[in-house]
């Protein structure tokens, strides 16, 4: 991914342009590497996320919300007491590097003008907030390091700030052209030119490279001998150019809805595939980076869960195919009573002591008109009848073994269903709360024993996603089969719409009439909720609707399991971007 150096200078051109001069107001950390400052300027209130996960490091302005924590950490707390009713006053980029730099004026314990600095090391793995007085020395860390942990610099309370050590390479807004070719006559003339750039020069990403060769050569990975020098510096100084101006065009590459690629110039490499211009840093952030950290996220606090749900399939898995494997050998059962009928009928031919018989299959008459013979093991010890009523034993155990087995497997089998319902459930988690309440319903489906040091929380109202379609009608939906009962089974009217995907995991969803007839588009939008809050994928998605008073919980089923016999279907393809763009209060 190509958050660089230029792509950094590119959201602090943003922040500069809108921010300059705001007052904090709040302060966050939704995420433990995350910290969200909310600020008031004359451009109105925005919310800067500052993100320092080793993952998707970035800084931009974000739309997104994210439910914030009960017991803020002691970071949070801390930027709380000095920078709320700070002013914005200085942003700016160390050298051509990806370390921002955001100044702070406020005031001190006393009351008289002081500077703060929170700065930004988005570096990947290396990432880290330091806040720091207007000395630059370190108040505290996101992540501190002493000497144990990094041989070259410290971050600990009280030591001055300095920055991460320079790679030996060359700054790109101050190469003159004798030096870069210099470097070019230098490089051997098999490198690719792409990673020559990238040895060469501090902050450019490997997209970013390509790009300056794909416009000169027509190829990605051309050679070094393939590429005119003064061809590849004319590309280098237009990006170069751009950063120097603030001329910058995000833009996001997508395969499909999936994005693949982002940047702050625009990408001509990826041929095919649509090349969607964003107006902002922010806004590119927040459509490239929303599905990615949320399933970051979901793994992260969610690993408990989806252990226990993979350990529950796997098991559930084995139980069933041993099962179906008895279930098998009970077939024959009606041969062991065909046996003992056979004994029956020729018991005056037998006698104690016989280890075997003979008899003629009188069901199987060959061509010829003979019958085939059975041989029948008897044991020795026993009478003939005692033999007869052994096989009649064997029958009714068989025919009592397949009656039991398959209602062994009937429930295995919902259960199975239900552990996929939950997997796709964790798919719509959004919030630590939509996580707890996944682990409180599992908790009270009997998986208690495999939830150690879990137990089960006082019930609370569900935060179910909320929609308003085109025609303003509202559209509920769950995220997860506590939300799916609670809207099915709680909120709903007689006389409300209920939609699901049929036959598949997902979400319910209900239609909210308020004693107004729906029109056609508001059926159509919620039935594409329907259809892509679920497992179901590509275009014409069946999804039933009926009305809500037709829908009836079993007796004793799994959460979230419904059953309905009047209902219509609609066939719908959803589209993420419409549905998202119709959410309410997210």
């Amino acid at each position: 991914m190509a958050f660089d150096a230029g792509m950094l200078a590119c959201a602090l051109s943003e922040i500069r342009r809108l921010a300059l001069g705001a007052r904090i107001e709040k302060v966050y950390q939704p995420e433990r590497d995350e910290i969200v400052l909310g600020m008031r300027s004359l451009e109105g209130g925005k919310r800067l996320s500052i993100n320092a996960g080793s993952g998707n490091p970035r800084i931009g302005f974000t739309e997104t919300s994210k439910e914030n924590p009960q017991n803020p950490p002691m970071f949070c707390m801390l930027l709380r007491k000095y920078l709320q009713g700070a002013k914005l006053s200085e942003v700016s980029q160390a050298s051509f590097d990806r370390v921002a730099y955001l100044g702070f004026d406020t005031r001190d314990e006393m009351g008289f003008p002081c500077k703060r600095y929170l700065i930004a090391e988005l570096m990947g793995r290396y990432s880290n907030l330091i806040f720091a007085d207007g000395d630059k020395r370190i108040i505290t860390a996101l992540r501190t390091a002493d000497l144990s942990f990094d041989s070259k610099r410290q971050l600990i309370s009280g030591m001055i700030y300095a920055e991460p050590p320079k790679q030996d390479k060359d700054d790109p807004l101050t190469v003159s052209e004798e030096r870069f070719m210099a470097l070019w006559n230098d490089a051997p003339d098999e490198r690719p030119c792409d990673k020559f750039i990238v040895g060469a020069f501090s902050g450019i990403a490997p997209v970013v490279a390509r790009e300056m060769v794909f416009r000169s050569t027509g190829h990605t990975d051309t050679p070094k001998r393939y590429c005119f020098a003064d061809g590849i510096w004319k590309e280098f100084f237009e990006v170069v150019r751009r950063i120097r101006e603030e001329d910058f065009e995000p833009c996001m590459i997508l395969d499909g809805e999936r994005p693949v690629e982002y940047s702050f110039i625009p990408l001509e490499q990826y041929g095919s595939m649509e090349v969607r211009s964003v107006p902002s840093a922010g806004k590119l952030f927040d459509l490239y980076f929303e599905t990615r950290d949320k399933e970051q996220r979901v793994h992260q606090r969610a690993s408990d869960i989806l252990r226990l749900l993979t350990n529950a399939e796997s098991r559930i898995r084995r139980k069933l195919e041993a099962q179906r494997g008895e279930l098998a050998d009970c077939e024959k059962g009606i041969e062991y009573k065909k046996m003992g009928d056979m004994i029956t009928a020729n018991i005056y031919r037998l006698s104690r002591g016989d280890s075997f018989a003979e008899f003629e299959d009188y069901e199987n008459m060959r061509e010829d008109g003979s019958f085939p013979k059975i041989r029948v093991e008897l044991d020795s010890r026993l009478s003939p009848s005692a033999n007869a009523q052994r096989y009649y034993k064997r029958y009714n155990k068989a025919k009592t073994a397949k009656v039991e087995l398959s209602k062994q497997i009937s429930l295995g089998e919902s259960e199975l269903e239900y552990i996929y319902t939950v997997f796709e459930a964790l798919t719509r988690a959004e919030s630590p709360t939509d996580l707890s309440e996944i682990r409180d319903e599992l908790y009270r489906s009997g998986y208690a024993s495999r939830m150690k040091s879990y137990s089960a929380h006082k019930e609370h109202r569900p935060q179910v996603m909320q929609f308003l379609t085109p025609d303003g009608m509202r559209v509920l939906c769950g995220k997860n089969n506590v939300q799916n009962e609670y809207i099915t089974h709680r909120l709903a009217e007689k006389l409300d719409y209920w939609f699901h995907a049929r036959q598949v995991p997902g979400s319910h969803v209900l239609l909210v009439t308020e004693g107004r007839e729906p029109t056609d588009l508001d059926f159509t939008t919620a039935a594409e909720i329907a259809a892509y809050y679920s497992k179901a994928e590509g275009a014409n998605i069946a999804v039933d609707y009926t009305l809500a008073k037709n829908v009836k919980k079993p007796a004793g089923a799994k959460p979230g399991f419904v059953i309905y016999h009047t209902n219509w279907t609609a066939y719908v393809t959803p589209s993420g971007e419409k549905i998202a763009s119709l959410r309410k209060g997210k």
